[in-house]
């Protein structure tokens, strides 16, 4: 198929702009008794040359565009120096020596430190090493029991398919051949016998795309090859996704089983005993389950079992099942998210999308409620039973994240890192609102901005959004977000319907036949923004990515007037085909699939944003953003709705692809690559906004 610049539309400026024509194929679906086209089916093949040179054809006019941005360098300067900070990660204790994360600034990959006990620091892993171009990252690291070696896994150029290396941790030398091939993995020890690790059969065809339907769980035995890994869950019970973990006395191993992203089978084999039995406590998909810890054959479990915002029960590994779960931390009415450490469990509540933590013993009694720096997300309180320091972090919207050391004996908190950072968090506020949806559903939104905000409608905006399998977006500080309200930006995040703020009828209210209430709750969230006048439709943006890419599609589509500018990232655009790709079928709980009903199929498609995209309709700017190798949400979904943009857009407002190379779904890109993708995003909306010159620069 040739790929010609035919389309032309105008840009700011009236600068012409000249789309790569993307050919329609005659692809015919049927779905009951509806017909659907589906012209670019071709660009689902991720290794054609054809879909390789359409990519780089868009990415020269997605740069092209970007390039003539007068105060796109300028940005970019400003948000590297912001940028430029060490961070350093909680510590935890292997061995002889205390871990650490830390990045001196701009490095592209956070580097593993060490210290012995003298206080010596070395390096001990740097990931920066592992390709030039930093696209490869470190993906999750193990220990064993007594801190002699080190399984961890890496990701190259994004994908979620990865490989694990074992090393001496003394050394730091590599003891056996690389494991290949593992996907949506953890690494739990065996003390220093091995390890259990999860992955898929390799599929046929493109590994990035195919799809990966059978999860099982195999144990690792040092010292030998990959290929007699034996299986210890999956091989005769068909599951789409697999964890294995080994409790902290290495006396059980945890086997947690689904076929989607909500409820999942419980299993626990006891490693007492040679031979013993995999025993079940929980049989169905109907509830999500988790053991936190054990004392002896007490099991502590976390669970939404008739308890929707969560509850920590405790049972006898001798009579497991749910009908003997006895509450050890009852359901409350805020959502709960536990942990454990120094001999304690930690009750981490959240309250209207902000942390509560108390701190309860393993006899059930709370012993205090944690004092937190202020209003915001609080996350750590792990380690080990006999660790007397625990570390937790603190942030929120103005507050660049701060890691506090924890002493669980005492209660007492003491600033262990706190970053140095070129920005004055007093000079700017955030404001939590609760504003009316479509149906009179109060919806929760934080809005940031700097001081003094006049509300005259005028004021650049950025609406982030995600809605959806449980997530939950709670006040974080970001270094893009900073620079996007120097420049007099607001920045408001709405918690909607299908998120996890409010537990589980929160969620199941923004899933399958009520997902339109989660696009209901964000067009109410702009109109609000619009009627309080903290901006206007032609200073506003929205964003999101991946379910949060949907929501922003759907958006989109749907109110077009609404928006100046449109940032859908990763997002799932084809709702009739998203589940035959990759791991997607596991997303059937939120979304449902065009197979499972004609009900279902015609609701799904009145909102899937490739069949929504309508001929002579004024659409906003739009920048979608993508991964060539993104193996969770296929490329092909924002490929295909670029293409459908380009054609139907009826305005002047530019409709740009941008696609990373060699980048994923998000997880491990480069801070150089992270840097450059916030700066086009923002250069490309203020822009399109039509401000021709920033508020803070630095030269």
């Amino acid at each position: 198929m040739a790929i010609l610049p035919t389309i032309t539309t105008f840009g700011q400026n009236n600068n012409p702009i000249q789309y790569p024509k993307t050919p329609k194929g005659t692809v015919v679906d049927q779905y009951f008794d509806t017909v659907v086209n589906d012209p670019y089916r071709w660009l689902e093949d991720d290794r054609s040359t054809e879909t390789a040179a359409w990519v780089k054809a868009q990415n020269e006019v997605t740069y092209g565009y970007l390039s003539q941005i007068p105060f796109r360098e300028a940005l970019k300067n400003r948000m590297e120096k912001l940028w430029n900070y060490e961070k350093i990660g909680a510590p935890s204790i292997e061995g002889k020596f205390t871990y650490y994360s830390k990045n001196n600034g701009l490095q592209n990959q956070s580097v593993v430190y060490r210290k012995d006990a003298s206080g010596i620091e070395e390096v001990f892993l740097d990931p920066n090493t592992f390709s030039k171009d930093g696209t490869t990252s470190l993906g999750g690291m193990d220990f064993s029991k007594d801190g002699s070696i080190v399984a961890y896994a890496i990701s190259e150029g994004g994908s979620d398919w990865r490989k694990v290396i074992i090393m001496d941790a003394l050394s730091k030398k590599v003891i056996e051949d690389t494991l290949v091939d593992v996907k949506f993995s953890g690494i739990s020890w065996l003390g220093n016998k091995g390890f259990y690790y999860s992955s898929y059969e390799k599929p046929k065809g493109s590994e990035l795309s195919a799809k990966t339907d059978q999860h099982k769980l195999y144990f690792h035995k040092l010292g030998t090859a990959q290929k007699k890994d034996r299986i210890i869950f999956g091989e005769d019970q068909k599951r789409r996704y697999v964890g294995g973990y080994v409790t902290e006395d290495d006396n059980f191993l945890v086997i947690t089983a689904a076929n989607s992203t909500y409820g999942n089978e419980l299993y626990v084999k006891d490693l007492r005993k040679a031979n013993s039995p995999i025993v079940t406590l929980v049989d169905n998909f109907n509830s999500d389950n988790t053991i936190l810890d054990n004392q002896g054959s007490k099991l502590f479990i976390v669970t939404d079992w008739k308890a929707p915002n969560k509850r920590v029960v405790a049972v006898d590994i001798k009579n497991p099942t749910q009908e003997n779960w006895n509450d050890f931390i009852p359901e409350t009415q805020d959502v709960l998210f536990p942990s454990t450490g120094g001999g304690c469990i930690f009750a981490n509540y959240m309250k209207d999308a902000v942390s509560v933590v108390q701190q309860y013993d393993y006899n059930g009694k709370k012993m205090r409620e944690i004092q937190l720096p202020g209003l915001g997300t609080a996350g750590g309180f792990g380690g080990k039973i006999n660790d007397k320091t625990l570390y937790y972090s603190f942030t929120n919207y103005t507050t660049p994240g701060t890691i506090f050391s924890f002493e669980p004996k005492s209660g007492k908190s003491a600033v262990y890192a706190k970053p140095k950072v070129d920005f004055n968090s007093d000079d700017y506020e955030s404001k939590q609102v609760f504003y009316s949806s479509k149906d009179g559903t109060q919806i929760p939104m934080i809005i940031t901005y700097k001081k003094g905000l006049k509300q005259n409608g005028q004021n650049p905006t950025m609406l982030y959004g995600y809605g959806g399998f449980n997530v939950s977006l709670t006040p974080s500080f970001s270094i893009a977000n900073a620079v996007w309200m120097e420049n007099g930006g607001v920045f408001a995040v709405p918690n909607l319907r299908g998120g996890g703020e409010y537990g589980k009828k929160w969620h199941d209210a923004g899933t399958k036949m009520h997902k339109q209430n989660v696009f209901d709750d964000f067009i109410a969230a702009a109109e609000y923004l619009i009627d309080q006048q903290y901006t206007s439709p032609n200073f506003l943006a929205v964003r999101g990515g991946s379910n949060g890419g949907l929501l922003v599609g759907a958006t989109m589509t749907q109110r077009p007037d609404l928006m100046k500018v449109a940032l859908p990232a990763v997002g799932v655009m084809d709702m009739l085909r998203y589940h035959t790709f990759t791991a997607g079928a596991g997303w059937a709980y939120d979304y449902g699939t065009a197979q499972d009903s004609k009900e279902m199929f015609e609701y799904i498609k009145g909102y899937s944003p490739v069949h929504n995209v309508k001929a002579g309709t004024h659409y906003p700017a739009t920048m979608v953003t993508t991964g060539d190798h993104d193996d969770r949400v296929v490329p092909a979904h924002s490929f295909k709705f670029a293409a459908e943009l380009q054609e139907k857009q009826a305005g002047s407002n530019p409709t740009l692809i941008r696609i990373d190379v060699k980048a994923g779904h998000g997880a491990g890109k480069s801070v150089a690559a992270t840097i450059q993708e916030n700066v086009d995003i923002q250069a490309f909306t203020l822009y399109n906004m039509g401000i021709t010159q920033l508020q803070k620069e630095d030269n």
